[in-house]
């Protein structure tokens, strides 16, 4: 049991991939054909033509690579995709084709701590009138305790901590018993809907999910890892999926409350 503590021994992002993708949803279609211009609140502009399986884009750079497209809710799109030419990013693109906003959130290895770094744009999409509110950071899930399920071999599980930090804890699989305490960031989406990421210290990756937490007893998230393989030279890139359910809810004093920082 010594060797929980020895971070050096811990599995590398390359290692955990088999099989942690069983629950990941079917990739769909619907965007086939249609182009996209997302406007960001950064004065930057995001284009993408979908075609198959194939993404067109272009912002700050550009290039023709794989994509996977997942239904999150009715008109709300999770698409993933990994630069050929630039593998030391990662993009991940919400769109909410119902409301006519987006959320770009662009993962950067480099040499900084933790490895990977988080970028959050928000952003409107041409032709879609924009309504209701602006996706943003949320404080909604501090004080849950969740678990997550992402094969019939590999469970965690989430204390949603403060705006800044979350504990993770293995409870089956290749890493059961390791735990850790990590940055996160939480983005409201739609009532019930976050984005979810994190960066870890200790393994170089990062994670970008959205997950559905409208019922509590039946919550689904879909999501990618991104990183560098145990070598720490080879950037590492793949989506997987999850159910999971609410364990328990903490409730501070509000003199004491997390989410008041």
């Amino acid at each position: 049991m010594s060797t929980l503590s020895d971070t050096s021994t811990w599995l590398p992002l390359d290692g955990l991939a088999p099989g942690f993708d069983a629950n990941k949803a079917p990739v769909v279609g619907d965007l086939h054909d249609r182009s996209l211009v997302l406007r960001c609140d950064d004065g930057s502009t995001l284009s993408a033509r979908f075609s198959g399986t194939r993404i067109d884009w272009s912002h700050h750079g550009s290039g023709t690579d794989e994509s996977e497209t997942f239904l999150v809710d009715d008109g709300l799109y999770y698409v993933q995709f990994h630069p050929g030419e630039t593998p030391e990013q990662a993009y991940t693109v919400f769109l909410d084709l119902r409301e006519g906003r987006a959320l770009v959130v662009l993962s950067r290895i480099g040499d900084t701590a933790p490895r990977v770094t988080q970028t959050f744009l928000t952003a409107t999409i041409d032709g879609i009138d924009a309504r209701g509110d602006v996706p943003a950071p949320s404080t909604s899930l501090i004080g849950r305790r969740a678990l997550w399920v992402y094969s019939a071999a590999h469970a965690y599980e989430h204390v949603y901590l403060s705006p800044h930090w979350y504990t993770w804890q293995c409870l089956a699989g290749p890493e059961k018993g390791l735990a850790d305490t990590d940055e996160n960031t939480t983005y409201r989406l739609r009532p019930g809907i976050f984005v979810f990421t994190w960066r870890e210290k200790v393994i170089p990756c990062g994670s970008v999910t959205v997950a559905d937490h409208r019922d509590t007893r039946r919550l689904r998230s879909h999501g990618v890892l991104f990183g560098l393989d145990g070598t720490g030279e080879v950037p590492t890139h793949f989506t997987f999926g999850a159910h999971g359910k609410l364990l328990s809810t903490t409730v501070h004093p509000a003199e004491y409350d997390p989410a008041d920082e």
